[in-house]
């Protein structure tokens, strides 16, 4: 689910609201990206309140490198954590909540820029049916070192789902987000290898998920198995489109 060092990671996975009040959880995935190839470890909450609710991840990616070799300790972390104020949940337009957000991270030999966003969430919660979808329109700041704007466009759109015992399999689940932002960066090489440099202005991330609930079938509701698939283009400084398939575990507390 949510890789760093090149990347952002899960963005905002309220899909969970669908399904209980507070909920955390630990993921282990290992990252099959031909770029990547190591195992990253995320801790998820969701929490709601009267007022909203709160969401946040930390990725630890276990791909530090010591004299050229890939030792299995954390060569990075990242931080999303993201709240909805809603303080209407009684009224025709609780649908709609104020958001805001956090994004920020730091590897073993450079850190991420602080980006800082705000804007709405529409919820939508089918009647009768085990699915959620999120669809958020923000202002995005992202706050480089130098002080210049990073985009002509400040802005990101977000789409957050979650399908319940889909397909009528009790205990499967499909989830995921999907990110799309202007941001004027430099692209360092492509997928080949080939060094650039580049620019680019646009970036989309998405990282459909599947998992299903093993653990039922010997008491043991709390573990998942499972994994993701991230799609993106122009993101962590590298061009074009990629595909970066990982497997795991999840466990639920």
């Amino acid at each position: 689910m949510k890789h760093l060092g090149l990347s952002l990671a899960l963005a905002i996975a309220f899909a969970a609201s669908f399904c209980a009040k507070a909920q955390t959880n630990i993921q282990a995935l290992y990252d099959f990206g031909s770029d990547r190839q190591h195992l990253t470890l995320t801790v998820e909450g969701y929490y709601a309140d009267k007022w909203g609710d709160t969401f946040f991840f930390i990725d630890h990616d276990l791909n530090y490198v010591s004299n050229k070799a890939l030792t299995y300790s954390p060569g990075g972390s990242y931080l999303e954590i993201a709240r909805n104020l809603n303080f209407w949940q009684d009224y025709a337009i609780a649908p709609l909540s104020l958001h805001v957000e956090y994004n920020g991270g730091l590897t073993n030999n450079m850190s991420f820029q602080n980006a800082f966003l705000t804007g709405v969430d529409y919820s939508v919660f089918p009647a009768g049916k085990k699915m959620s979808l999120h669809l958020l329109a923000l202002y995005k700041y992202i706050d480089y070192s130098d002080g210049k704007s990073s985009s002509k466009v400040p802005m990101q759109f977000t789409a957050t789902w979650g399908f319940y015992d889909l397909f009528g399999v009790k205990g499967l689940e499909f989830s995921g987000f999907a990110d799309f932002w202007w941001e004027d960066q430099q692209l360092l090489y492509d997928y080949f290898g080939e060094m650039l440099p580049e620019k680019g202005s646009t970036v989309f991330v998405s990282e459909p998920q599947i998992w299903y609930n093993l653990g039922r079938f010997f008491s043991c509701d709390n573990l998942k198995i499972g994994g993701e698939v991230e799609l993106s283009y122009n993101f962590g400084a590298k061009k074009g489109f990629w595909c970066r398939p990982a497997a795991g575990l999840k466990w639920v507390f």
